[in-house]
């Protein structure tokens, strides 16, 4: 496959690509987001194994009747609701789920890749209209928002970027997205910028001011991943080829 061949395939595997033909920064990327996916050495090289994987991967997606990846959020998590968005967020504390954490997000994935939930159920942010009780994870727009947070970076500067004393792990990169395919698959939420998006990108793109937050605008396991578009680009791409 040469690298058109290759980006188009990606792209249809739902990682958000440009079909250019030029190997460039985030088109390795995305290769090592694939091969880390694929259990493959994720060197970023197209080589025969990858090649492999990506074609079977193609025609697995293709296939008609093809089993949906599993799932991971249990369906007692998921009530019925009206939800337009999922927002990411991390919890600026340790690798595990503290009470305050809990009062403030749906979903937690803690640093072994553990989901634990948030004492608010997801129905109480409603875009209907929230309940008490809501979650509330992001000022001014928690109607209709599902928070999930991943439990890391107690202590991180933003500049010079320093991870802290809970980098957020691999572990928890591999699983977001998978909750996140969850959610969406449960409540009819496209993966687009405005619906599945970080933090850091509500203020940019929803228009609604925030409070300087930069989660998620660096992913500790990746250093070579950096702002807020390209880690949300990323945890889409991911997302969407699992919904």
């Amino acid at each position: 496959m040469n690298t058109r061949e290759v980006q188009a395939a990606l792209s249809l595997l739902g990682y958000p690509l440009v079909v250019d033909g030029a190997m460039g920064p985030k088109t390795r990327t995305i290769v090592q987001t694939f091969q880390r996916g694929a259990g493959l050495a994720a060197d970023g090289i197209v080589g025969p194994l990858t090649v492999a994987a990506i074609q079977a991967a193609v025609a697995k997606k293709e296939a008609a009747g093809q089993p949906r990846a599993r799932e991971l959020v249990p369906a007692d998590w998921m009530p019925s609701a009206q939800l337009n968005r999922v927002i990411v967020h991390w919890t600026a504390g340790a690798h595990r789920a503290s009470g305050l954490d809990r009062s403030h997000y749906h979903i937690l994935i803690e640093g072994d890749g553990k989901l634990v939930r948030g004492f608010p159920s997801i129905d109480k942010n409603d875009a209907r209209g929230v309940k008490p009780g809501y979650a509330a994870h992001t000022l001014n727009c928690n109607s209709g928002s599902i928070g999930v947070s991943l439990c890391c970076m107690a202590g991180a500067i933003e500049s010079p970027f320093k991870a802290g004393s809970a980098p957020m792990t691999r572990e928890q990169g591999e699983a977001l997205p998978a909750v996140l395919a969850d959610l969406c698959r449960r409540y009819a939420i496209p993966v687009t910028p405005s619906t599945v998006l970080s933090h850091a990108e509500v203020q940019g793109t929803l228009g609604i001011k925030q409070r300087g937050k930069w989660d998620i605008s660096r992913l500790a396991f990746d250093p070579s991943v950096m702002g807020a578009k390209a880690c949300g680009d990323l945890i889409r791409g991911s997302a969407l080829a699992l919904v």
